[in-house]
C-alpha cells in the first residue's frame, strides 16, 4: 500500500509544485492525498489547482481562525483542526514546505517519524522563530560577511520539532556561497536544491531509508553567538515579509 503525502505551504509553493510534479511522474511512488494551506491567499493553492489537484484535496487551515486571546493561537483548537484535516485524507506522511505556523504537538505526536520540514539554511543555527525565506540566505551572508569566515549554506529536510527548526536532520545539500552573492541570487542558487532534496525525502520514505544525518559540531563558535543574533535580527528588518 502506497503512502499517502500532503504538503503544508503558506506561500508560493513552488517546492511543493516540484513534488507533485515528481509523484505525478512517477518518480516517486506515492499518492498525493492534499495540499493545506495555512493562509487562503497562498500561491501555492492555484498551482496546486494548475496541478489537477481537485478543489476537495486543498484544505485551508488557518491559524488566525483560532483566537486564544491576546492575539495568540489556540494551539490545541489549531491543532485539532489540521489533524482532522490530515487523517480524512488518509493521509501517512506530512512534509512542511514553507509552511510558517508552529505546529501543534497534537499533531506531530500523531506523526511520529513521519513528518518533516524544509529549511533553506544550517539548522538550528539559523532557523527560529521568524527565520524563513530571504531572511534565513541575508542572515548567512551577513554572519559570513560579519565573521569573514568561508561559509556555506544548506538545503534541509529535517524531523518537524515542537520547537521551530530544532528537529533532526534527515536530508541536507550543501550550497556554495560566492563572494559577489546577493540575497536574490543566493535564494535563486538554493532553491532547486531544496527541490531534490525534498524529492529526495520523499523517495527515502517510500524505500523507508530515512536516516538521521550527522552534523557539524560547533558550526558557531563561542565568540560568534552574538554575531549569529545580529545577523538573524538584522536579516528579519531587511525582510520583513521574509
Amino acid at each position: 500500500m502506497k503512502e499517502r503525502w500532503a504538503s503544508l505551504i503558506s506561500g508560493g509553493g513552488t517546492t511543493m509544485q516540484e513534488m507533485v510534479k515528481a509523484c505525478q511522474t512517477g518518480e516517486v511512488s506515492l499518492d498525493i492525498a492534499c495540499v493545506i494551506s495555512s493562509t487562503p491567499s497562498a500561491g501555492g493553492i492555484e498551482k496546486a489547482r494548475k496541478l489537477g489537484i481537485p478543489d476537495t484535496d486543498i484544505v485551508v487551515v488557518n491559524p488566525d481562525m483560532f483566537g486564544g486571546g491576546h492575539g495568540r493561537v489556540d494551539q490545541e483548537r489549531f491543532g485539532l483542526a489540521l489533524l482532522r484535516a490530515l487523517k480524512e485524507h488518509g493521509v501517512t506522511v506530512v512534509t512542511q514546505n514553507g509552511w510558517l505556523p508552529l505546529t501543534p504537538s497534537v499533531v506531530i505526536d500523531a506523526y511520529p517519524n513521519a513528518m518533516f520540514n524544509q529549511h533553506p539554511g544550517p539548522v538550528p543555527e539559523f532557523g527560529g522563530k521568524g527565520m524563513f525565506g530571504r531572511r534565513v540566505h541575508a542572515a548567512v551572508l551577513l554572519f559570513r560577511r560579519m565573521t569573514g569566515r568561508d561559509f556555506w549554506t544548506e538545503a534541509v529536510a529535517q524531523r518537524v520539532h515542537k520547537k521551530y527548526d530544532r528537529g533532526a536532520v534527515v536530508r541536507s545539500s550543501r550550497v556554495e556561497i560566492h563572494p559577489e552573492d546577493t540575497v536574490d541570487d543566493l535564494q535563486q542558487r538554493v532553491l532547486p536544491i531544496e527541490h531534490r532534496t525534498q524529492i529526495a525525502l520523499l523517495k527515502d520514505v517510500v524505500d523507508g531509508n530515512v536516516n538521521e544525518a550527522p552534523r557539524i559540531e560547533g558550526l558557531i563558535r563561542p565568540e560568534e553567538e552574538q554575531i549569529l543574533l545580529l545577523a538573524k535580527r538584522t536579516a528579519r528588518i531587511l525582510y520583513p515579509h521574509g
